[in-house]
């Protein structure tokens, strides 16, 4: 086959992703050189079409990079006045009280937001300063000069659906090449997967470990609503199937997000944790809550749960990888974005020095260290044993433990050292006949509700025209492999019902992608127990478009 030709653009910084992380470095790099030239990609229709956090913004990232945000019509309006914290049984709850917990777990001083729409915002900012935006352009690979990224191709449509060749109405996209380029493309990046393996990024670091988050913004009685109230809960209804728990935030406009976590981690493969969540609504504080309201948004995606341990190296010559794409979510405070806004700091802070000092392609060393030796690293150290202490030893262990031990850290010690965790997610799935199934209620349509009516409130859409973006390596693994081993897990762990098995009287069951419900969120990627599935970029502007996530 003919090599394609692209047009190549070239810049000082290319950027993949318009999230906090992507957009806070080209802020930053256009406030420290006006006439550098940085461009940044993104795969959503818009700026914010695939944004979704839970989410209570801890400031002090952007404190840190627009001091000035309260006066620049930031959508940052609802201060927490309250943090409520419950472990729940099937029809009570006990309340923890906030006297014991680490000071670092007060929600005083911090935000609820819509992250969809801070970084609508900020891409504002971003543009008034000359940063170049593109959305609707995937990139779908990264250029090399040898062992160096110089680059990305962005922008390719028209490939046939069935050979994945160039089709008739072909467009090669475009080569956007960079002196340096920053991959923030979040949760378990397609390219930053791609570069951790390349440049064995991962080597000496822990696994990195995740969780899928659901959720749903409800509009709900303004009687019930209690703007700036924050509640947390853990219990059931996973009790010992799985890790995780739940969020429920008061915005404004007689609003809440209700979200619901499940660690990646869990064994039994029976498990369904989109069922999980739509049965916590079923909860006697939930329900009443809820009672009365409508549900208007829904949407899904991975966490980055590792933490400190399983932080991959984040350079490699001429790439850096940012937020949580390396990532930095603080665990037992549900919080990633600060840290994600101080990393694109420090990235760019590193490649601006470089730039100026004649450098490019090279490793931003700069940037590794100031992340393992400053503000995100003292956050991330302080909590680096919880996750794995919950993993091992359960809720109980970790509350106490994990509490501790995070105690200790305030004043610079530590009860357990540097725990680390063990399996990858995929590998902890256990066997189906060692596993009970486990019967589900039938979502009742008023507080709970079926996948695929769910999937109709994120606004997704994928044109069908084009190669489906869910690989799999050997199409004979989910009914060969995983169907008899792990009674085929890919029905139950997509959140928004991508992957089926279709069984007819008389035939061979065969398995079925509706690659056009897919969210983005990479739950498949990461948990299927034979690594079989990859996730790829479909074209741009495919996929969710979240409103105000």
């Amino acid at each position: 086959m003919t090599a394609i030709q692209r047009e190549k653009m070239d810049y000082d910084v290319v950027i993949v992703g318009a999230g906090p992380s992507g957009l806070s470095a080209a802020i930053k790099l256009k406030q420290l050189d006006p006439d550098l030239s940085v461009v940044v990609l993104e795969k959503g229709s818009e700026v914010g079409a695939h944004i979704l956090s839970g989410a209570v913004l801890d400031p002090s990232g952007l404190d840190a990079l627009l001091p000035d945000w309260r006066n620049m019509g930031a959508p940052i309006k609802t201060p927490v006045k309250e943090d409520n914290f419950y472990i729940l049984g099937p029809a009570g709850k006990i309340r923890i009280p906030n006297w014991p917990m680490p000071p670092l777990m007060n929600n005083h001083g911090n935000y609820i937001v819509s992250m969809a729409n801070v970084c609508r915002w900020m891409a504002g900012v971003a543009e008034g300063l000359g940063v170049e935006i593109f959305p609707g352009m995937a990139c779908s690979e990264l250029v090399y000069e040898g062992n160096t990224v110089v680059g990305v191709v962005a922008g390719e449509f028209g490939r046939d659906p069935e050979t994945r060749e160039p089709g008739p109405g072909y467009e090669p996209g475009m080569e956007l090449r960079g002196k340096y380029v920053f991959l923030s493309e979040g949760v378990r990046g397609s390219l930053a997967k791609q570069v951790i393996e390349k440049y064995q990024l991962s080597k000496g670091h822990c696994p990195q470990k995740f969780g899928l988050g659901m959720k749903e913004i409800w509009e709900i009685d303004p009687a019930k609503h209690r703007e700036g109230t924050v509640t947390h809960t853990m219990g059931w209804p996973l009790g010992g199937n799985a890790g995780g728990g739940s969020f429920i935030y008061h915005l404004e406009n007689n609003q809440v997000y209700v979200g619901f976590v499940v660690h990646l981690n869990y064994k039994n493969p029976h498990l369904y944790p989109y069922m999980e969540f739509q049965r916590f609504k079923h909860h006697p504080m939930v329900a009443e809550l809820l009672k009365g309201g409508k549900r208007v948004a829904y949407g899904a995606r991975a966490i980055s749960e590792g933490g400190w341990q399983s932080i991959p190296k984040m350079v490699a010559p001429g790439v850096a990888l940012l937020g949580c794409t390396a990532g930095l979510v603080n665990v037992p405070r549900i919080k990633g974005n600060h840290n994600a806004m101080l990393s694109g700091i420090a990235a760019a802070e590193a490649a601006n020095a470089a730039i100026k000092a004649g450098r490019a392609g090279d490793e931003l060393a700069a940037y590794e260290s100031d992340v393992r030796s400053g503000a995100i690293a003292k956050d991330l150290k302080k909590v680096r044993n919880v996750k794995p202490l919950w993993s091992r030893f359960g809720l109980i262990a970790s509350l106490i433990g994990g509490g501790l031990d995070m105690w200790l850290n305030t004043f610079g010690l530590t009860a357990f050292g540097t725990l680390r965790h063990k399996k990858s997610d995929a590998a902890s799935t256990g066997l189906a006949k060692d596993h009970k199934p486990i019967n589900y209620p039938k979502p009742d349509g008023k507080l709970s509700f079926d996948r695929l009516t769910n999937v109709a409130f994120s606004f997704t859409n994928h044109d069908e025209g084009q190669p489906a973006h869910l690989v799999l390596k050997d199409p004979s693994v989910p009914i060969g492999v995983n169907l008899p081993q792990y009674a085929e897990p890919a029905q139950r762990y997509c959140p928004a019902g991508v992957y089926e098995v279709i069984a007819e009287e008389g035939k061979t069951p065969r398995f079925q992608i509706n690659f056009q419900n897919c969210v983005h969120c990479k739950t498949c990627d990461i948990k299927d127990p034979s690594q079989n599935i990859t996730w790829t970029t479909p074209m741009g502007g495919g996929g969710p478009n979240y409103p105000n996530m």
